[in-house]
């Protein structure tokens, strides 16, 4: 057991089981022992690698597509550019560059992060030195909000009930013989999750996540007051059903409970769930990644990057592409969402 799970373990034989949402912030972010606290996760060293380490085109095609939704919405000046747990800043690093022939964009932005990891603001540091920081997404400036969420939500700690008659049992972990377990609660109606009832039968598991509310609900005020988009770009689907939560480390799937601190915890994403907190804006259809990237002709900046390519360069480059669109890869994994003014049009490779 890790020193983080003897802390659990010894925390529930005073309090009792805790919910997996309680144990994910935990793992990830306590401030002595949480994973994304005390190391950077990116990267063949790293337990993963996201779209952005993958190839410069994934955060080039990114950008393009909010500059140009910036310059449909009449090119607000000023405007803020945001991303929501932005790793080392490569996705960014990559827009801005992608972006710099477009005439006013730079000049009237502002680039925000909103990271709480020490380790990683100091990387992100180095990739845009003129980066403003936040811990909270709250204390984005009030103006136009053109935002990006890549593989944000699914680290987001989640709840796990499992339908029981009219009620609910919630998924615990509590701890027996020094090793951390999953158990259930007792059945009970409960209020958050009435409009499951109609969608699921009696073993149906449903995961909740008790922050993406606050957060949604945030970005739409914004941009229903202000003007702007957002990109969410991460894996799940339409409506959560089923256990998604699990477990990453050194590049392999491993047991959530068993190295407490030492690897990263996701769940898939319920893009229903954001889309029901979108009042004052309007949400786009759910795409594919693949689908997403090809819109915004990914084919063709592979074919232009790779004429000054050969050998392992070239073959990494084919790797890459295929991994960001094939159907069988991130292409159909991944979804992308968008959430826009209501008097706007989804910003390009999406549809309302």
């Amino acid at each position: 057991m890790t020193p983080l799970g003897d802390l659990l373990i010894a925390r529930i034989a005073r309090t009792g089981p805790i919910s997996i949402a309680d144990y994910m912030a935990d793992c990830l972010m306590h401030p002595e022992h949480g994973y994304y606290a005390t190391r950077d996760p990116f990267g063949a060293a790293g337990d993963f690698i996201t779209a952005p380490e993958i190839s410069q085109m994934f955060g080039e095609l990114i950008g393009l597509s909010l500059a140009q939704s910036w310059l449909d919405q009449g090119a607000p000046d000023p405007f803020v550019l945001a991303e929501l747990g932005p790793g080392r800043g490569t996705l960014i690093a990559d827009a801005l560059r992608a972006t710099r022939r477009v005439v006013g964009f730079h000049a009237a932005m502002s680039v925000h992060f909103v990271e709480t990891s020490a380790v990683l603001r100091d990387a992100q540091a180095k990739a845009v030195p003129d980066a403003q920081w936040h811990d909270r997404i709250d204390t984005l400036p009030d103006a136009p909000l053109f935002l990006i969420a890549n593989e944000f939500f699914d680290a987001l700690p989640i709840r796990q009930f499992v339908r029981d008659g009219a009620g609910w049992r919630e998924r615990m972990v509590g701890a027996s013989e020094g090793t951390l377990q999953i158990g259930l609660s007792a059945p009970a109606p409960l209020a958050l999750l009435e409009h499951r009832l109609m969608d699921t039968k009696d073993g149906d598991l449903v995961e909740i996540c008790p922050q993406l509310p606050h957060v949604i609900q945030t970005i739409d005020e914004r941009i229903g007051t202000h003007g702007g988009a957002a990109l969410i770009i991460d894996y799940g689907d339409w409506q959560s059903l089923g256990d998604t939560f699990q477990a990453l480390s050194g590049h392999e799937k491993t047991d959530p409970l068993a190295v407490p601190g030492r690897a990263d915890l996701t769940a898939h994403v319920d893009f229903a769930e954001i889309a029901r907190h979108c009042a004052a804006t309007k949400f786009s259809r759910v795409t594919p990644q693949g689908v997403f990237l090809e819109r915004l002709g990914i084919t063709q900046r592979a074919r232009d990057l790779a004429r000054g390519l050969s050998g392992t360069a070239l073959e990494n480059h084919t790797t890459a592409h295929r991994r960001l669109t094939h159907p069988a890869e991130m292409g159909e994994l991944f979804k992308v969402m968008s959430i826009y003014p209501a008097t706007a049009s989804p910003p390009p490779g999406l549809e309302p």
